[in-house]
């Protein structure tokens, strides 16, 4: 798993805001979509965050775009 050093306060984000563990979060990130699709959508699609979370996650990013 190769994570992108722009996706590591994404990630503390995660785990600190939206209370997913390393657990969680490598589910996502183990898989081959990792590497062609955004994370919070795998999150979503895995059944690891709902819509509010992910609305929550989007707004995060839009609040950072030195992030994107």
């Amino acid at each position: 798993m190769l994570i992108k050093s722009s996706d590591r306060k994404l990630l503390q984000f995660l785990q600190k805001e939206l209370a997913l563990s390393q657990a969680d979060i490598a589910v996502a990130t183990r898989h081959p979509e990792f590497n062609h699709g955004p994370l919070p959508m795998l999150l979503w699609q895995y059944g690891l965050v709902d819509l509010q979370q992910l609305d929550r996650i989007f707004d995060w990013l839009a609040e950072h775009p030195e992030l994107r």
